[in-house]
């Protein structure tokens, strides 16, 4: 039977490209559980799971999620429970994001819609001043 691959820290950074000091901050917040090796358990043993739980991870935050919302959903798919309860929750978290965009969108474009008016507005009276006669 052949062994499951392992990684260090710095393994893992190099390939997601994040600081060792991020990765330990995912430690400390359950979403990874390395093994310990070495004298007194100084070295950190990544398996397949903790890597495949890092990439989850970081696909969660560039959703929008929050790393509590992330490990909720991640931890269930790591549960041997039904599929389906962690679908929904995962679209109900996925919906209530997504509410979200869509509020910041339109609050972007309200603004947009807002300086491309003052805009307007300044390029008005730039244009009426420079007709004005000088001097006089």
């Amino acid at each position: 039977m052949a062994t499951q691959p392992t990684y260090t820290i710095s393994d893992l950074a190099r390939e997601f490209d994040l600081t060792t000091r991020a990765i330990r901050f995912y430690e400390d917040m359950g979403l990874l559980q390395p093994a310990r090796s070495g004298p007194g358990g100084r070295n950190r043993v990544y398996s397949t799971r903790d890597r495949t739980r890092l990439k989850l991870t970081l696909r969660a935050k560039r959703l929008g999620l929050s790393l509590t919302e992330a490990k909720e959903i991640i931890d269930m798919y790591d549960s041997p429970r039904d599929t389906g309860p962690q679908l929904r929750k995962f679209l109900t978290v996925l919906a209530g994001h997504k509410r979200q965009l869509e509020e910041q969108l339109a609050d972007l474009m309200a603004n947009l819609d807002e300086v491309k008016a003052h805009e307007k507005e300044a390029r008005l009276l730039l244009a009426r001043l420079d007709k004005k006669p000088r001097g006089g």
